[in-house]
């Protein structure tokens, strides 16, 4: 009898215990799930996907929200060679709007020798644009805002010449000497120069070549001289108009 009880103690004290089993088979069979999950999250029925591509892209009139992802996730940061390609494209831009610009500047020098303008209109390609500038001798009385009659032929085939497609940014300017105002008409320098420039942009917006939206003006008085109003050849200089016509590279189109 004793020998059976030691023989029953030493067989439970040898069976291992197996409990711990059934949480890890659970576990496992989770991971297997979760892994199961994931592969099918990463597959794509691409019959079904080309189809939607297809009908977004119709619906939304142009390249679909589909084709401009795959886009971003097929090259998400620029190569060397695209990198060069822009440079080369903006690089030739811009020497295509350079070139332009010295076309209308020649264009403008034709029309000033023709008129024989020379010394009431020069022009100065630089790289703010085509500034134009024009002696308000041509254009005004002395202390007035009002342009001549006389100079309302010159301003039409000006802005004739400017027209362009796509149209470009004008700014307009006007400029004094520093002779301090005498009349009653106007309170300062600035007054007159800022009326000057703004009766040259309304004389470009009625011969219908150039839009509003194009055109911007203002008036810096006596700040901005080019020569010295200490003698009468350089307060002439001074007195002017300046139309400034800037590069399509560098400006957004303008809203017309």
């Amino acid at each position: 009898m004793s020998q059976k009880r030691r023989f029953k103690s030493r067989s439970e004290n040898e069976h291992v215990d197996e409990s711990w089993l059934l949480p890890y088979a659970d576990m496992l069979t989770l991971l297997v799930a979760l892994f199961i999950v994931l592969f099918a999250m990463g597959q794509v029925d691409q019959a079904k996907y080309d189809e939607l591509r297809v009908v977004l892209s119709e619906t939304l009139g142009g390249k679909g929200v589909l084709d401009y992802q795959d886009s971003i996730v097929e090259d998400e940061s620029p190569t060397q060679e695209s990198t060069e390609s822009v440079e080369a494209l903006l690089s030739e831009a811009a020497e295509t709007e350079k070139t332009e610009l010295e076309e209308l500047q020649s264009r403008l020098n034709g029309y000033i020798e023709e008129k024989a303008l020379a010394d009431r209109l020069q022009t100065e390609l630089g790289a703010s644009g085509l500034l134009i500038t024009i002696n308000d001798g041509i254009l005004f009385d002395s202390g007035s805002a009002e342009l001549r009659q006389n100079s309302h032929e010159l301003m039409d085939q000006l802005s004739a010449m400017l027209a362009s497609d796509p149209p470009r940014y004008i700014q307009i300017s006007g400029h004094t000497d520093d002779v301090p105002m005498g009349g009653a008409n106007f309170e300062s320098n600035w007054d007159l120069s800022g009326a000057r420039a703004y009766n040259v942009m309304k004389l470009f917006l009625e011969s219908d070549y150039l839009k509003p939206g194009q055109l911007s003006y203002s008036g810096y008085g006596e700040y901005h001289p080019i020569a010295t109003n200490e003698t009468t050849e350089g307060r002439e200089q001074n007195r002017r108009v300046e139309v400034l016509v800037l590069p399509l590279e560098n400006l957004a189109e303008p809203a017309l």
